[in-house]
C-alpha cells in the first residue's frame, strides 16, 4: 500500500510486477496531429500523495494534449514497478530515487525521465518525519542512538536519511536499529512500544501527531537542501525506440508537476479519486514539494551517504540515470 521506498534486487527484475487496475480519466485523449490514434502508455505507480501531479495532469488534459491515453497501474513499490518497466508492461515507472540508484548500479536498463517529489526543505514542516510517542525521553535524533526506529523498507532512503539525522545531530548512526514495518502499520507499532521511533510519511504524520506524537527530526531536510526523493523513468529501450514518446511524456509531467505544485487545494481533491486517506485528514496533511526539475545536488549527497552505508559497491552513474 504505503511502500514508497522499496529495496530492489537484481533477481526481482526477472519477476513480473503484480498490478492493479488504473483509475480511469474523465477527459478523454484527444487525438494527435494528423488524426493519428493516441499512444497508449501505462505508468507504475503507487496510490500514495506523492504522485498526485500524475493524476492532476491527467485530469487537466496535460497528457492527452500531447496524443497519450494515459492509464496508471498500482504497484506495491520499486521492486514491482522496476521489472514492469524493463519488461514493457509499463512504459513508464515512479519510484524513489535510492531504489533507482541501486538497480542502476547493478546494471538495470532504467533512465530517469522526470521528477517526481521533493522535501519541503523546511525542518520540522516536511511530508515526511522521526516521530516518536509524546512521553517518549527521546529529545533529538541523537538519541535514536541504540533504540529501534521502524522504517518500512531496510537498506533504502529510510534508514540512509535517518543516520544522517543522527549524524547531524552528533549522535552514532551506526548504533539504530532499524525494524521494518509498514507504514501504515507505523503509529500502532509506536503507541503500542513495538518501536521507539518510526519514519513516516504522510498521511501516517497527521495520524501520529493526532495522538499526541512528537516529530524530533526532519530526515529527509537533514539528508541535503531540498532532496529529490522519487522520480518518473522508463526503460533504455523505450528511450531508444520511442524518444518522442518520452519527450511527450516529459513535457506533460513537467505541467503537471507545476500545476500541483501552484494548487494545493486541487491536489487535495484529487487525492480523494485514488487514495484511502481519510477526507477529514486532507486539510491538515503537509504536501510535499513538486518541482518541475529534479535537484541533481541533492541525489549526488544521497548517493554518497547510500554508498557509506552500503547500499551499493559501486556507486551509480548519476549522469546516465537523473534527466
Amino acid at each position: 500500500m504505503r511502500r514508497l521506498l522499496t529495496g530492489l534486487a537484481v533477481a526481482a527484475v526477472l519477476v513480473a510486477a503484480s498490478t492493479a487496475c488504473g483509475s480511469p480519466s474523465p477527459n478523454p485523449p484527444a487525438a494527435p496531429e494528423g488524426g493519428k490514434q493516441p499512444d497508449s502508455v501505462k505508468v507504475g505507480v503507487i496510490p500514495i500523495l506523492d504522485v498526485a501531479p500524475i493524476y492532476l495532469g491527467k485530469d487537466k488534459g496535460f497528457f492527452s494534449s500531447r496524443g497519450m491515453d494515459l492509464t496508471m497501474e498500482s504497484g506495491q513499490g520499486g521492486a514491482a514497478i522496476v521489472p514492469g518497466v524493463v519488461s514493457g508492461q509499463f512504459q513508464f515507472g515512479f519510484s524513489n530515487v535510492t531504489s533507482l540508484m541501486v538497480a542502476q548500479s547493478k546494471g538495470v536498463p532504467i533512465k530517469g525521465v522526470a521528477n517526481g517529489v521533493a522535501s519541503t526543505g523546511v525542518d520540522g514542516e516536511d511530508f515526511g518525519g522521526i516521530v516518536v510517542k509524546g512521553d517518549s525521553p527521546i529529545r533529538s535524533a541523537k538519541d535514536l542512538a541504540g533504540k529501534k526506529v521502524a522504517v518500512n523498507t531496510l537498506k533504502n532512503i529510510g534508514d540512509t536519511s535517518v543516520r544522517a539525522s543522527v549524524r547531524k545531530a552528533g549522535g552514532d548512526p551506526g548504533a539504530v536499529r532499524f525494524v521494518e514495518i509498514a507504514f501504515p502499520q507505523m503509529p500502532a507499532a509506536l503507541d503500542a512500544g513495538q518501536v521507539d521511533a518510526a519514519w513516516v510519511v504522510e498521511p501516517s504524520l497527521t495520524a501520529v501527531k493526532a495522538k499526541g506524537g512528537r516529530v524530533v527530526a526532519s530526515n529527509f531536510v537533514d539528508t541535503a537542501p531540498d532532496l529529490t526523493v522519487a522520480l518518473y523513468f522508463t526503460s533504455d529501450k523505450l528511450q531508444a525506440d520511442n524518444p518522442d514518446l518520452v519527450k511527450r511524456f516529459q513535457e506533460a509531467m513537467r505541467e503537471s508537476l507545476t500545476y500541483a505544485d501552484a494548487h494545493p487545494d486541487e491536489v487535495r481533491q484529487i487525492l480523494t479519486t485514488y487514495t484511502k486517506i481519510d477526507a477529514a485528514s486532507l486539510p491538515g496533511l503537509i504536501l510535499p514539494k513538486w518541482p518541475a526539475e529534479p535537484n541533481r545536488a541533492s541525489l549526488e549527497e544521497l548517493a554518497k551517504l547510500s554508498r557509506q552505508d552500503g547500499l551499493f559497491a559501486t556507486a551509480p552513474d548519476l549522469a546516465k540515470l537523473v534527466p
